[in-house]
């Protein structure tokens, strides 16, 4: 039984990191971030982490209930999400004032933010939807949805999928904490050529997502040949 437990703490992070990818998504963290102190961006990263951990283990055990009382499809989601994730990726990737400004403007507000508003800020955008998308809610809906019957399998489904969660809010943790001494590594311009490649990969995951949710809604329909 512990090998079995052992096997699905694992699953969830192979699982959801190559979907989630902190590493690639780190430049865009610390632009969004600015220059701001070592401890700003530490306490960022560490409530980012948080809040990615509750978003997946709520869309594991909660998620598909959720789609089934609203109606809503995994298709659907997957539409929705890759929308907003594509304008997240387009609006990074088209201002081109980014690079002066927002440094010490973010610097200076984040050190002003109530506890409230800083759980806010380090909400959207940053932990949804650049960091846990549609594309890792899905998956982790999927992950979800086979709940075992039996209690001592449910509370080891349960205990299996949070630590497996929280392994993987660990990574981003690790990933976002050094974003900013990552992108200082580079320099100017190759932190610049970093982001804007970023952001493009970014529009593009959004356009693929919504891609994927389209044509499942068109086949579905039977407007599209399976």
């Amino acid at each position: 039984m512990l090998i079995i437990f052992l096997k699905a703490v694992l699953l969830i992070p192979i699982t959801l990191l190559p979907i989630l990818n902190p590493l690639g998504i780190a430049p865009v963290f610390a632009n969004l971030l600015g220059n701001v102190s070592r401890q700003v961006e530490n306490r960022v990263a560490r409530q980012v982490a948080i809040n990615c951990w509750f978003m997946l283990v709520g869309a594991i055990f909660i998620g598909s209930h959720v789609l089934a009382f609203f109606g809503i499809s995994l298709p659907i989601v997957r539409v929705g999400g890759g929308i907003l994730v594509a304008i997240s990726g387009w609006r990074l990737l088209s201002d081109s004032g980014q690079d002066a400004s927002i440094p010490t403007q973010v610097a200076k507000s984040y050190d002003e933010l109530s506890d409230d508003e800083f759980k806010a800020r380090s909400f959207y955008p940053i932990s949804f939807p650049l960091t846990v998308g549609p594309g890792a809610i899905a998956a982790s809906i999927t992950l979800g949805a086979n709940t075992p019957a039996r209690l001592v399998d449910w509370v080891m489904s349960i205990g299996s999928a949070a630590l497996g969660s929280a392994l993987t809010a660990f990574a981003i943790y690790l990933s976002y904490r050094s974003a900013n001494k990552f992108v200082a590594l580079l320099g100017r311009l190759g932190a610049m050529v970093v982001l804007r490649l970023s952001a493009f990969i970014l529009l593009c995951i959004g356009i693929q997502i919504f891609w994927s949710g389209l044509t499942a809604l068109l086949a579905e329909s039977g407007m599209l040949a399976t």
